[in-house]
């Protein structure tokens, strides 16, 4: 074999993957000649080929949620012939720690996750309170016993991402986008459950003093299909053409562009927030029942609003309590203050 490599698998969701990604930061600059792989659903995979550090994608074969043991047998088969020095293993499952101890990877790290004692064989147990997500990730590139405290938090690097000047200008061009008009992204949705959601209808209101201020202004709608209803709802009260629904009509690749090419994003906290970050666009960030201290935006220009309400963060898919005031009550004239600044500078 003529070189080992390092293999990541990586987390099932957008925005975990997005802040894995100092984690292969650190685990380059530790081994510059070891080329990196990382294992990753197709729905996430799109983010790891905009990571500088990943040499190749592969996608997993497996179904959502199941064992499938003959068919991660036949894949670390193959994993067992590229020849890997070591494994990452995110997900914190047992499924997923399988497929290297198949594969023979003699140095499988991860967390304790669902008791892998034996398939992890260099295991880290996170500390209460939780880490936030990027420190979380990033303490696997050390030993257990030294990542401890608040000093590795502060010399992490931050997420990052990149996307080139020929994707932008093709998926402006896909998509009826004006390259020479400023872009606002936003992004209603948010694929944990209907809770994480800023109204639409704040959305709109927001959007109508973006092109207040700038009528050249073009908004454009990110989403998942999931999110066709919310991003139609948001359109339809703002003036016609003003507006690019674009749930569901974009893959995340283009989806990635176009953030990259945006002069601001707003999100709930979501997937595409994080991917903004690491894009280092300026980033408007609303948080409900999640707390903005665990998965915060690291952009140069950024800023996250929380009411932090007694109730918040719930942590709920849908509010326990019916009423949705961390959203609902969080205003769009509140939204414009911060994001005002943002679009002047």
């Amino acid at each position: 074999m003529s070189e080992l490599r390092t293999l990541i698998i990586s987390p099932n969701w957008i925005g975990d993957a997005v802040m894995a990604q100092p984690l292969l930061q650190l685990l380059r600059a530790a081994h510059p000649e070891r080329p990196i792989d990382v294992l990753a659903p197709p729905a996430v995979s799109p983010v790891w080929r905009q990571a500088a550090e990943v040499d190749e994608v592969l996608e997993t074969p497996f179904r959502h949620g199941a064992l499938q043991l003959r068919q991660r047998w036949k894949f670390a088969r193959m994993l067992r012939q590229r020849g890997y020095a070591d494994a990452y293993v995110l997900p914190n499952t047992i499924k997923y720690a399988l497929i290297p101890w198949l594969a023979g990877i003699k140095k499988r790290v991860g967390y304790k996750g669902e008791s892998r004692y034996g398939m992890i064989n260099l295991m880290h147990h996170d500390e209460l309170p939780p880490r936030p997500m990027v420190p979380f990730y990033a303490a696997l590139a050390k030993p257990p016993v030294t990542v401890q405290g608040p000093g590795l938090r502060a010399a992490l690097p931050r997420p990052r991402l990149a996307a080139s000047a020929a994707q932008i200008a093709e998926v402006q061009q896909r998509h009826g986008i004006d390259p020479a008009r400023p872009l606002v992204a936003m992004a209603p949705g948010a694929e944990f459950g209907g809770a994480k959601r800023w109204p639409a209808g704040h959305f709109a209101s927001l959007a109508k003093a973006v092109l207040a201020r700038d009528p050249s202004t073009q908004i454009a709608l990110l989403g998942s299909p999931k999110d066709q209803q919310a991003c139609a709802e948001v359109a339809a009260e703002l003036p016609a053409g003003a507006a690019f629904n674009l749930a569901g009509a974009t893959s995340l690749a283009e989806a990635i562009a176009l953030i990259a090419r945006a002069a601001a994003v707003v999100a709930n906290d979501s997937g595409l927030l994080h991917i903004a970050s690491a894009l280092n666009r300026p980033v408007l960030a609303l948080y409900g029942p999640t707390d903005p201290d665990h998965a915060p935006p690291f952009s140069d220009l950024a800023a996250s609003i929380s009411l932090r309400l007694d109730c918040s963060p719930c942590k709920q898919r849908e509010c326990p309590l019916g009423h949705h005031d961390c959203m609902v009550k969080l205003a769009p004239e509140l939204a414009w203050q911060r994001l005002q600044p943002m679009l002047a500078a």
